[in-house]
């Protein structure tokens, strides 16, 4: 099983209504999910933070930093 989680929940996380975590049978799924993820709350979020995918073990982790 692989998961996909945000590190950390911003507001702008918050109101999306997107969930925390996301779990797929394989990796290329949750890959795939990861990259749409962090690709639609660098475009639609409020431009304060940059989203980018980690690996560690079987879980793709969306960081968050400070633009």
């Amino acid at each position: 099983m692989y998961n996909v989680k945000i590190e950390k929940e911003c507001g702008c996380f918050k109101r999306s209504g997107m969930e925390g975590v996301k779990t797929f049978d394989n990796k290329d799924d949750a890959l795939i999910e990861a990259q749409e993820w962090a690709s639609e709350m660098n475009e639609t979020f409020c431009q304060k933070h940059n989203f980018s995918i980690v690996e560690e073990g079987n879980d793709l982790i969306i960081k968050v930093e400070m633009n």
